[in-house]
């Protein structure tokens, strides 16, 4: 276990990770009000969708541009439920949710069956991405679908699966989606103690969802997932098959975002079809290219950083952000290739040969040296010429 722990991190690595811990889920919890307590948890679900994005694209070299369907599909399997606890206590006093009252339903659909348990629904957060994404993954990796090609299609499916939902009889609540939550697990959303232990439980699932990524990317798993994302076609010569290397990477991505959308939706209190947009799902993209691509811790921070300054800057001055989040893709871009991440390096590397040009010219090199001393020491030659020859053998 030791061995595994050391490949994972070193103990400087693990001493950050405990400091974040401590941090974020002990310290602020408690000194926050709740509506940041509530921004927080929003950005830490957003943390562990950048994770998923980073695991398939950062160290397999697949980029999805539809990973917010499936934060979508975990969000609204978690609503369906808190939808179903709210029983009479809404708007009719029907065991019908609200909006199929207004939609004259008679009954409750086929697919709402059994979300009026919280277990059941958990495990329809992680099993209904999971099972599409499997499925998307496993055809699209058979058919040798990659590149911008795979980007295209993971956008169209988005797409469509927002087009559906919608619509009214779909049986999600169409335009409005679900809302109006009033419990979790028999506990008030209202309640500043629910928040706080949504919050705490979200922070400890981005710590579990960054400690399982680095386990499959420090062992050989990670390892071939690498030289599939380099050269993919030596990779099946050496005689992996590649296609299940990919699509387990890529479902296992999906239950993440799924396990977000589900600690998203009880915290935002709402869960609509605009959360499927494509240009949600490129948001994440940036968060990862901004915070650090195949790193993912740069990920999370991207993810902090990139919503806190749309937090800021839609309050101040909302006109302006798109092009600030387009400037700064920019910027990272050329100027930092490995992201926020990589600054502290090359801040350190910048001040490295600043020190080293201002020594210089007080410290000359040795070759300097050696040859003043041998140039300031004249040879004779009349001496070499008078000194005897000397017999060989």
């Amino acid at each position: 276990m030791t061995a595994i722990l050391t490949k994972m991190h070193s103990g400087r690595a693990w001493a950050m990770l405990a400091a974040f811990v401590v941090i974020f889920g002990v310290i602020l919890p408690f000194t926050l009000e709740d509506q940041y307590i509530l921004l927080f948890g929003k950005f830490a679900c957003f943390a562990i969708v950048a994770l998923a994005v980073d695991l398939v694209w950062g160290f397999a070299g697949i980029l999805s541009l539809g990973h917010g369907l499936f934060f979508a599909l975990g969000g609204y399997a978690m609503g369906m439920y808190l939808m179903r606890s709210v029983g009479k206590s809404g708007v009719y006093r029907s065991e019908l949710p609200d909006f199929m009252v207004f939609l004259d339903w008679k009954e409750l659909p086929w697919f709402w069956y059994g979300f009026d348990n919280f277990w059941f629904a958990l495990l329809m957060a992680m099993l209904v991405p999971g099972t599409l994404g499997g499925i998307f993954g496993y055809l699209a990796f058979r058919s040798r679908i990659k590149g911008v090609y795979f980007s295209i299609i993971t956008q169209a499916l988005t797409y469509a699966a927002m087009l559906l939902f919608f619509r009214n009889e779909t049986g999600f609540g169409g335009n409005n989606g679900l809302t109006d939550f009033k419990e979790l697990y028999g506990y008030p959303l209202r309640d500043s103690s629910t928040k706080v232990f949504l919050y705490v439980l979200t922070i400890i699932a981005v710590v579990l969802s960054y400690v399982s990524c680095r386990y499959l990317t420090t062992c050989k798993f990670g390892s071939v997932l690498k030289a599939i994302r380099d050269v993919e076609s030596k990779s099946r010569f050496s005689g992996y098959d590649t296609l299940y290397y990919k699509w387990f990477a890529w479902t296992f991505s999906t239950v993440l975002c799924g396990i977000a959308g589900a600690l998203y939706v009880p915290q935002v209190g709402i869960i609509n079809p605009s959360e499927m947009e494509p240009a949600n799902s490129i948001e994440a993209v940036i968060w990862v290219a901004i915070g650090g691509r195949g790193t993912l811790y740069g990920p999370i921070l991207g993810a902090f950083v990139v919503n806190g300054a749309k937090s800021i800057f839609t309050a101040v001055a909302p006109d302006i952000w798109l092009f600030f989040l387009g400037g700064l893709f920019v910027v990272v871009t050329l100027l930092l290739p490995q992201g926020l991440v990589g600054l502290g390096q090359l801040m350190r590397s910048l001040g490295t040969s600043a020190r080293s040009s201002h020594k210089s010219p007080n410290l000359p090199a040795a070759s300097t040296i050696k040859l003043s001393k041998a140039t300031s020491e004249p040879t004779n030659t009349a001496d070499i010429k008078s000194q005897p020859k000397t017999s060989e053998g």
